[in-house]
């Protein structure tokens, strides 16, 4: 009795909706006791006082969508919308994390359905850090297979807003190859990129001007590649490395790319000079990928054994070395082990130092230098005075996570993830806490979630900067003309 007699309650209740979203009507509220899915899922993490609009799409049946955010001693407002895309008013954004680090949002969901009811889902509740994230994203565009070079752009993007400046597209540049770009950990204006092709070259941006150099002298057999500043911004370490792709049939591993030699080599910029960092085991290894150390005194690289003609690229593996440096006098010291992966199965790559110096976190993956299409490589910490090595809880499962900077508060990781759907790399960022663990990632926001979901292409090598790069594709095309300059050698 009681179920007919529900049904006849709500047989007006239907006829009274507003064909609007105004939540007026008086309906029917039930609790649903769980949280809404949405998309990208930005639930239960930690996010900047000053990061753009979280929108999303609310992936629950309905037809209509009201979406209330609220901070304890701000004036909460509501999103209604009969889409289930939430697009977030900017100006209601700001206000509400203004003055709110360290404080939490809520965000309630409620969906409409087509009978009048409506359910409320249960709250979700992030944390507003009290540090701020860089407030510039700088990452290379191209589709992920690199089977079209015609379309390949450096682009830099404003985390409190959704402005995407283009640096340069290859297009505008005889097609190009444009990658490698380097910040000096987000310091100052030194800002450097490569160009590949009929206009190739290294092109260096500081205090607003744009320099051009060939840094591959007649005595260098491979040129400069994977670029690391120096903090004193005098010096730049390359890695130059013979580099040859291989292209799986597999579908979770597309391209494989190995080093068949590399060394490190150091630009002093000051004596427009390269040299060979002089290792004593160099002749017997493969060096590659450098990072200075904060104070600009320790040289960071990773090493694996020299190949030779013959060789299985899946016991290939790369431990983390170490080397003093005096920048006073370009002097360099005896290199030292400092983390074993192989003893551990594991290869190492792009080892990035945290601001304080303790910390460097790396990609770990099964084997080889060039971990993005490994989808079991993940990122770890290093303790830097222990040498300990832990996984850090911001992995996904089973896909790529890589391509990592730090902000230059040490207290935000960015990375590159292929977890949305194995294929594209995605920006992520996660908070990196005291203890050296992270918090739940979330998805870069986006002004339009539907588009973002069915994008096509990959953000490659994604980096922190607290400075805008001041520059337009059409001046680095007129720029790229011009012959470059060229260096001397200062090795023997």
């Amino acid at each position: 009795m009681n179920h007919h007699l529900s049904k006849i309650l709500l047989t007006p209740l239907t006829a009274l909706l507003i064909y609007g979203c105004s939540g007026k009507e008086g309906i029917l509220e039930l609790p649903a006791e769980k949280l809404p899915e949405i998309e990208p899922d930005y639930s239960g993490i930690v996010i900047p006082p000053n990061i753009a609009p979280l929108n999303f799409i609310i992936k629950e049946e309905g037809t209509c969508f009201f979406t209330t955010f609220s901070v304890e001693g701000k004036k909460p407002f509501t999103v209604k919308s009969r889409r289930n895309v939430i697009i977030i008013p900017q100006k209601k954004w700001r206000n509400l994390l203004e003055g709110s680090a360290g404080k939490i949002m809520n965000i309630d969901i409620a969906v409409k359905d087509k009978t009048g009811i409506r359910k409320k889902f249960s709250t979700i509740t992030n944390l507003i850090a009290a540090e701020p994230v860089d407030p510039y994203l700088t990452y290379r565009v191209i589709y992920p297979g690199y089977e079209r070079w015609n379309e390949i752009s450096i682009c830099q993007r404003e985390l409190a807003s959704f402005k995407v400046t283009t640096l340069i597209n290859n297009y505008a540049a005889e097609e190009n190859c444009v990658n490698c770009h380097s910040f000096n950990n987000g310091k100052s204006d030194d800002f450097l990129f490569h160009m590949r092709g009929s206009l190739g070259g290294t092109f260096f941006y500081s205090e607003g001007k744009l320099v051009k150099y060939n840094l591959k002298t007649p005595e260098m057999k491979n040129g400069a590649v994977y670029p690391r500043w120096h903090p004193s911004g005098r010096y730049v370490a390359f890695s130059s490395n013979k580099i040859v792709q291989r292209f799986h049939v597999l579908e979770n591993k597309r391209i494989e790319v190995s080093d068949l030699e590399s060394s490190l080599v150091l630009f002093d910029r000051q004596k427009n000079e390269i040299m060979p960092i002089p290792l004593e085991m160099d002749s017997l290894s493969m060096d590659t990928y450098p990072e200075w150390s904060p104070d600009g005194r320790i040289l960071y690289f990773c090493r694996a054994p020299k190949i030779g003609e013959m060789y299985d690229y899946q016991k290939i593996r790369y431990d983390l070395w170490k080397v003093s440096f005096n920048p006073d006098t370009r002097e360099f010291g005896k290199e030292e082990i400092f983390f074993r992966a192989s003893d551990k199965g594991k290869s190492i790559a792009f080892p990035r130092i945290s601001p304080d110096g303790k910390y460097i976190i790396v990609t770990m993956s099964n084997y080889g230098c060039f971990p993005i299409w490994h989808p079991e490589a993940d990122l770890y910490a290093i303790d830097v005075e222990t040498g300990n090595a832990k996984r850090l809880n911001l992995n996904s499962s089973s896909s790529t996570d890589s391509y990592h900077s730090w902000s230059s508060n040490g207290k935000w990781i960015l990375f590159a993830t292929r977890r949305d759907n194995g294929l594209m790399t995605k920006p992520y960022i996660a908070y990196f806490n005291n203890d050296g663990q992270t918090s739940k990632p979330f998805a870069l926001p986006q002004k339009n979630p539907v588009r973002e979901h069915y994008n096509t292409k990959s953000y490659n090598l994604p980096e922190f900067s607290i400075i805008r790069i001041n520059t337009t594709p059409g001046k680095i095309r007129k720029f790229s003309r011009l012959k470059p300059l060229e260096v001397k050698w200062a090795g023997n």
